[in-house]
């Protein structure tokens, strides 16, 4: 029997069930249609899998420098499997939690594969249920060269990544954006032989130049082989290993063997099997195509999340969650700013940026002054045995607002809050300086950051 909603969420992720909670908050009725596990791809195998395994990894790194703090460790043993069990031990509460917080807000779980049928209805299976609204929040699916089979035995994305218990004595990981380069991390702190390949000037693409040579360094340090700037011209796999031939900058080609490779070269918005061509929707370059709040060219239909082909993080899926149902309930809302989406990766030391690259902001006709700050002065992180990295200000010259923040170094992944808050309120480089830090902390190498933008840092 068909039942009615005010709003219908296809799709369980970040992006669906904060839509899910949130509309239930205003007070509508709510379905949410999933045909796996509640979560979606972040919970169960991406974001928090993988932070889990990272954190494994940073203390296996600890152990290894232990007499770097005058403590004697003999007989260390590191046991993979046990990691990737912990993680999932991890997986287990969080899906647990996302379970509660249906029942709690009163929302209809239904399981099954989701799909529009127009206007006011959608299905689930073969089973047409009625809603005023439909939001699409199906996320994505990672992209495997032509040629490659992702077969979790000699191939994986980082679906099949989080589970593999057991680790070869060489990787070959192909993509050296966040996925890449965290489970590079993972893998060589278990004593993995890893070759990282990224065909842009340097990993993470997106990040500043000076950042992603900070990255680069540690890495090669740890054992890492890192090659930039590569290009892979022929693939095979076999049931034995996969043969990448890369080719340098230079022209010059070499192959290279590993019994398995792990892709992480993006990922291709999940479009497919919802019935969207026969409601109507309009897609644009294989995502569903939305205005700043979720809608799509069919009144009734939105869509939110790696879906919308937009910024595909999981932060982002959740506020444009958000902005999405604020509207739908006619409730205050602002559409997502995506020149204000923070960007991390956690492996170590860890990545983290906002706002415009200083290319980027000339680019777009801004004058500019640039403030950097090393970690290596900063007290904190003297004791904590990490000063590794840096701090990058962009800042509007005339009147001093800070236009991004780039970090590489210890915790950065949180210091960036500090500057996101900032940018929503307009905030200058000088009032971040006027903003007492804490002594000793590690937020004070984002104050000298600032004070350095506007000429006068005090620690160098």
């Amino acid at each position: 029997m068909a039942n009615t909603y005010d709003v219908a969420v296809i799709g369980s992720g970040p992006g669906g069930y904060v839509a899910a909670i949130r509309a239930s908050q205003l007070g509508l009725k709510v379905a949410i249609v999933e045909r796996e596990s509640l979560g979606g791809v972040c919970l169960n195998w991406g974001c928090i899998p993988t932070k889990a395994l990272l954190k494994n990894a940073t203390v296996l790194q600890t152990i290894r420098k232990a007499d770097f703090f005058g403590i004697a460790v003999e007989g260390v043993k590191a046991d993979y499997g046990k990691a990737v069990e912990r993680s999932q031990g991890v997986v287990a509460k969080q899906t647990a939690g996302i379970g509660y917080l249906m029942k709690k807000n009163k929302i209809d779980v239904l399981k099954g594969q989701g799909t529009v049928l127009g206007p006011g209805a959608f299905a689930v299976d073969s089973v047409r249920h009625e809603a005023k609204h439909v939001i699409v929040a199906t996320g994505a699916t990672p992209r495997v060269p032509e040629g490659l089979v992702a077969d979790g035995k000699t191939v994986f994305t980082a679906r099949e990544g989080v589970a593999m218990s057991d680790l070869p004595e060489r990787m070959l990981i192909l993509g050296g954006g966040a996925i890449g380069c965290e489970f590079a991390y993972v893998f060589a702190s278990y004593g993995c032989k890893v070759t990282l390949i990224e065909a842009a000037d340097h990993l993470l693409p997106r990040e500043e130049p000076e950042i992603a040579a900070v990255l680069e360094k540690a890495y090669t340090k740890l054992g890492i082989e890192v090659l930039a700037k590569h290009r892979v011209t022929k693939a095979t796999q076999s049931a034995s290993g996969v043969s990448l031939e890369v080719e340098a900058p230079d022209g010059t080609k070499r192959t290279l063997e590993a019994p398995r490779l792990l892709v992480g070269i993006g990922a291709s918005p999940n479009v497919q099997g919802l019935g969207l061509e026969h409601a109507g929707v309009r897609l644009e370059r294989g995502a569903i195509s939305t205005d700043g709040v979720g809608r799509t060219n069919v009144p009734g239909i939105w869509a939110i999340g790696d879906v919308t082909g937009k910024a595909m993080l999981a932060h982002v899926a959740s506020a444009m969650a958000v902005a999405c149902v604020e509207t739908i309930a006619d409730h205050e809302t602002e559409p997502v700013n995506f020149d204000r989406i923070p960007s991390c990766t956690y492996c170590e030391p860890q990545v983290a940026s906002i706002g415009l690259t200083e290319a980027e902001a000339r680019k777009r006709g801004h004058e500019v002054k640039i403030g950097t700050f090393p970690f290596a002065p900063n007290g904190k992180a003297q004791a904590m045995g990490t000063t590794e990295g840096l701090v990058k200000v962009v800042v509007e010259a005339k009147h001093g607002e800070i236009l991004g923040a780039h970090m590489v170094g210890p915790e950065v992944t949180e210091l960036i809050a500090e500057i996101g808050l900032g940018m929503n309120l307009e905030t200058t480089a000088l009032e971040v300086d006027r903003t007492i830090h804490a002594h000793p902390t590690l937020s004070e190498v984002v104050k000298e950051a600032a004070l350095a933008a506007i000429g006068h840092p005090i620690h160098l």
